[in-house]
């Protein structure tokens, strides 16, 4: 396929193109993970879990999109 063709088929949003790449091997860079504890009163877990669940999110990925974001917005600030 050319490349031309997988630009219109991506632009046009019909078909998914990524059935066109090998992504076996792909990986994020700088994607290491470190597990971090964190506690939290139970009232405050059962919140977090609400608004987990009503973004269809899990616990773990919501703190981490929460703490991402605050450390964007930090970022942003100070330049």
């Amino acid at each position: 396929m050319k490349a031309k063709d997988l630009d219109k088929l991506f632009d046009d949003g019909e078909e998914d193109v990524l059935q066109y790449f090998d992504v076996s091997k792909t990986r994020r860079i700088n994607w290491e993970h470190e597990l971090v504890e964190l506690e939290l009163p139970k009232e405050r877990l059962a919140e977090l879990d609400a608004e987990a669940a009503r973004l269809n999110t899990t616990r773990g990925q919501l703190i981490s999109k929460w703490v991402r974001e605050r450390l964007e917005k930090a970022s942003t600030a100070v330049e």
